[in-house]
Formats: structure tokens, C-alpha cells, sequence
């Protein structure tokens, strides 16, 4: 009897083991892990018999303490690529459910006779467009009011957010010809997003380290050790001189910098304004350096107090910039295709405040300066230029939908239907 309670304490643990081992597995395929959890609890009461409690809870606990060292929980705020195609995928299932309960219903208006809503104006549109946000989710009831009063205030204001628009109580003709968008056509657009998921580059699916540049969104984020540090908006390049999607690892900050200027510039636009200006570079601070123009440093100079480079064919980077004001535009295509950041010296101080060589007076001072400046960082950050028309947000799993800005949704569309033809 003892040789058979010795044999079936043996079988037990490796059972347990092995349980474990397919409940690893298990998060690949749900499907198994029900399977894998029936046959557990029935396998285990079926010979728990012979055993002392305390004898099954020793080695449940065994199992349960190496599930805890093998799985280390994501943060809070983690801000984690991979997750997002799964995240479209929910909200894809919610947005067909939608359209299949028909309840995405037009916003009646007439475009000759529309006048921009405002808190508390009345009217059927009102209650059509409080329908709207409460099926979408930026209203959590519908009390049926025709009247614009605070409660949808404050849904429109989550639909502005997610939307990356303007955040004010109006509500344009503009606005409600985006909220008419077809389902279908959104629908659509999800699915496009999620294709592009599957093309994120492999070191930046899983990174806890990177920055990303959103362009229809004219949003940056930078994440260090799995945490959201920075969000910045930004502005990009007009349609004619596309930012262009790709990626790259950030290998050094430059305060204070020239701006060289790249020749096409040179011959599209300061030749003409050199012509009829004899003073134009003295007045824009810039100056002849072998042959070819650059603006000396300075709080005027177009790429501001600080430029981060990450090599790429392009000649393109990230810096900040004087023109503060154009981060009050919605679309913000306005650059010859770098990004401009309107956070870039917060950016400059959180990429390097953990190097004791680069104090936070010292980052300042070097931003101030008349001479450039260049710090080599001592690890590289992947960074990431994509382009996602739609995108869910980590923390609250609502979906933002921005401007095809390129016309890289309908290419890909297009370029479906040739297939299929």
C-alpha cells in the first residue's frame, strides 16, 4: 500500500507539473485551457483520497508560485504594441454588432441652413447627435433631451478627445459630416489599421523602450520601461513633402542647433526671397557655409532649441520648433516632412534624466546657447514613424479615428480591389 500511495504521489506532482506547463500554453489557445482545466480538477478529486490536504496544497502551491514568476504583470500605464491589433479587434466586434442592430443612424442637417451648436441650443439635431455619442460610447445614457445641455457637453468633448480634435463645446458643420461617416466605412477602416499592426517593425512589438510618431493622429508618445512618459503633439509634412513611415533607433540630442538648409529649399524658396530681399539672411539669422546656407543657432531658428537625429535615407528628424501657434490647427501638415514636437525640451529632459552627465541646468543651458551642442546617448531608443487612421487607446479602450491626412487608406483599398479584380 505504501509502494502505491508513493506511486500515485509521484504521478500527482508530475500531473501538476505538466498541468502547468499546458496552462503556459494555454494562453496561446483558450480552447485548450478550458479542456486543460476540466481534466485538472477531475484528475485531482478522483485521487485527492489519498492524500493529506496539506500534502495537495504543498504542491498546488509550488505551482502557483512559479505561475507568479513566470507571468510579471504588464504596468498600469504600459503602452504595449502588440496589444493593439487585439484591441481593434474588440472594437471591430462592437462596431459591427452596430451596424447589424442598425443603430447608426444619419444626423439630419442641411448644409445651406447648418449654424454651429453651442451649449445649450435646442432642436431635433440635438437629440440625433446625443443618440450618436451614447451608442458610441462617449455618453453613458440617453436621456432623449433635444436640448444641448451639460451632460453632452461633456460627450462631446470625449468624442473631440478621442478624435484628436480641438477640445471646445462646438459643433461645426464639419463635425457633423465626420460623426455621417458610413459605418461601413469604418468598419472598413479598422480592418486597414489592423493590417498595418501586423507590419510594425519585430524590435518595436514588444518594446518597453521606443518613441512613436502617429501621423494622421499629429501625436508622439515616448515610452520608457513600459510607462507612457511623454505625449506631444505634433505637425508634419504637407501632402506634397510626406513624413515618410519607417523605423530607426534615436542615437543622439542636439541643443542648440543649425539648421541646414537642404537644397531643393535653398533653390524652391530662398533664392526668390534673397532676390527681393538683399538683407533676408541677416534678418533670418542665416549665412553662407561652404556653399550652402544654414540659420544659426537660436530661440528663432527653425528647428527651435533642440533636434533629435535617428539615421535614415530620408533626412528626416524630430526637433522643436518657434512656430508654437500652428499646434492650434487640427490638421497639422506643415512641415517639408521632419516632425516638429511642441513638448520637444520636455522630451530633451526625459530622455536623459537618468544620465547623472546631463542635469537638468545643464540640458537648459545647452538649449540656450550660441554654439551647437551634441549628446550622444548611451542607448539608443527604436523610434517608430507610422501612419494609423484608427487607434485604441491602451488604459480607457476607446477608439480614436483620425484624417486619411495621405490618402494611404484609400491606396491600400484600391489596391485591394485590383487584387480581387
Amino acid at each position: 500500500m505504501r509502494h502505491f500511495n508513493n506511486t500515485l504521489l509521484i504521478i500527482a506532482i508530475g500531473f501538476l507539473f505538466s498541468s502547468f506547463c499546458l496552462e503556459k500554453k494555454s494562453k496561446i489557445n483558450d480552447k485548450l485551457n478550458l479542456k486543460e482545466n476540466t481534466s485538472s480538477t477531475k484528475f485531482i478529486d478522483s485521487i485527492s483520497f489519498a492524500f493529506s490536504n496539506s500534502t495537495i496544497k504543498t504542491y498546488q502551491n509550488i505551482v502557483s508560485d512559479s505561475i507568479k514568476n513566470e507571468t510579471k504583470p504588464l504596468k498600469k500605464d504600459a503602452y504595449v504594441l502588440s496589444t493593439q491589433y487585439d484591441k481593434l479587434e474588440a472594437v471591430l466586434k462592437k462596431y459591427q454588432k452596430i451596424q447589424k442592430k442598425k443603430l447608426w443612424k444619419n444626423i439630419d442637417i442641411d448644409s445651406a441652413t447648418y449654424k454651429d451648436l453651442k451649449p445649450f441650443d435646442s432642436g431635433s439635431v440635438v437629440k440625433q447627435i446625443r443618440e450618436r455619442l451614447f451608442v458610441v460610447g462617449d455618453l453613458k445614457q440617453d436621456s432623449k433631451s433635444g436640448l444641448y445641455d451639460e451632460e453632452m457637453m461633456a460627450g462631446v468633448l470625449n468624442y473631440k478627445k478621442r478624435y484628436g480634435l480641438t477640445l471646445n463645446y462646438k459643433l461645426t458643420f464639419d463635425h457633423i459630416k465626420q460623426m455621417n461617416e458610413p459605418i461601413a466605412n469604418r468598419i472598413e477602416t479598422i480592418k486597414l489599421n489592423m493590417e498595418r499592426c501586423q507590419l510594425i517593425p519585430e524590435n518595436l512589438v514588444n518594446a518597453s523602450d521606443y518613441i512613436m510618431v502617429n501621423i494622421p493622429a499629429f501625436r508622439m508618445i515616448y515610452v520608457k520601461d513600459g510607462v507612457n512618459e511623454l505625449t506631444s503633439d505634433v505637425f508634419v509634412g504637407k501632402t506634397w513633402s510626406e513624413t515618410e513611415i519607417f523605423s530607426s533607433s534615436m542615437d543622439r540630442v542636439v541643443f542648440s542647433p543649425y539648421w541646414n538648409i537642404p537644397q531643393s529649399i535653398i533653390d524652391n524658396e530662398l533664392k526668390l526671397n534673397m532676390a527681393s530681399d538683399k538683407n533676408y539672411l541677416e534678418d533670418h539669422n542665416m549665412e553662407w557655409n561652404g556653399g550652402r546656407v544654414r540659420q544659426k543657432p537660436g530661440p528663432k531658428n527653425s528647428l527651435g532649441l533642440v533636434k533629435f537625429l535617428f539615421p535614415n535615407p530620408y533626412d528626416i528628424y524630430m526637433h522643436d520648433t518657434p512656430a508654437k501657434s500652428l499646434f492650434m490647427f487640427e490638421q497639422r501638415t506643415f512641415s517639408h516632412g521632419c516632425i516638429n514636437i511642441k513638448e520637444a525640451k520636455k522630451l530633451a529632459h526625459v530622455i536623459l534624466k537618468d544620465d547623472p552627465e546631463w542635469p537638468s541646468e545643464k540640458i537648459d543651458s545647452a538649449m540656450s546657447g550660441e554654439s551647437e551642442i551634441t549628446c550622444m546617448l548611451k542607448n539608443k531608443i527604436p523610434v517608430y514613424l507610422g501612419y494609423f487612421t484608427a487607434w485604441v487607446n491602451e488604459e480607457t479602450g476607446e477608439i480614436s479615428f483620425f484624417s486619411d491626412v495621405y490618402g494611404k487608406d484609400k491606396e491600400m483599398e484600391d489596391s485591394k480591389t485590383v487584387v480581387m479584380d
